[in-house]
């Protein structure tokens, strides 16, 4: 019977998804912030999360701050014609009401720029998004690890887990079919 109980708390261990975490204000949710451990002697890191607005009004996200890092600049990578294209939104990114924006590898993303100190896998960090009408959200990032490309948090969005790692809001596609 010891054995069973114990078998059966493994089991609930193992499949529990990891902790999820959400900051709220004004009608903005930011859901799962995390981002990668970075190499030693790295200069930027990289941050991913989802915005959703529930307010009547669009709102802006404009930067924010990552404990550790000099900056923070919003992101864009997208396909132009058969390159992928980065590019910072210096004038922000506008979350309209009723939109959810996810910000993952191959789309949008925060750059950490002038890190102080290596991302280590671990520990949370503290960091906050800065937004023209919520204002500042405190929030906190947890780290996975160098070459994660979804968080741990069971949560993997819109990413099709049939071996095509197709993405929402990303062209990036990686096929092992062929």
């Amino acid at each position: 019977m010891k054995r069973l109980m114990m078998a059966l708390a493994l089991v609930v261990a193992c499949s529990t998804p990891g902790m999820a975490h959400k900051f709220e204000k004004d009608g903005i949710t930011i859901k799962h912030p995390w981002t990668r451990a970075t190499a030693p002697g790295a200069a930027v890191g990289v941050g991913y999360l989802t915005i959703t607005n529930a307010g009547k009004e669009p709102d802006t996200m404009t930067g924010g701050t990552f404990e550790g890092a000099g900056a923070v600049e919003i992101h864009e990578m997208k396909m132009d014609g058969d390159k992928m294209m980065m590019r910072q939104l210096k004038d922000g990114l506008e979350i309209k009401p009723g939109e959810t924006v996810k910000f993952s590898p191959g789309g949008y993303h925060l750059m950490f720029i002038g890190l102080k100190t290596p991302i280590a896998q671990g520990p949370n960090v503290k960091g906050s998004l800065t937004f023209k009408k919520a204002g500042t959200i405190d929030v906190t990032y947890k780290v996975e690890s160098i070459g994660a490309m979804t968080s741990g948090d069971g949560d993997h969005g819109d990413m099709k887990m049939d071996g095509t790692m197709k993405m929402d809001g990303s062209d990036m596609k990686h096929d092992h079919a062929q």
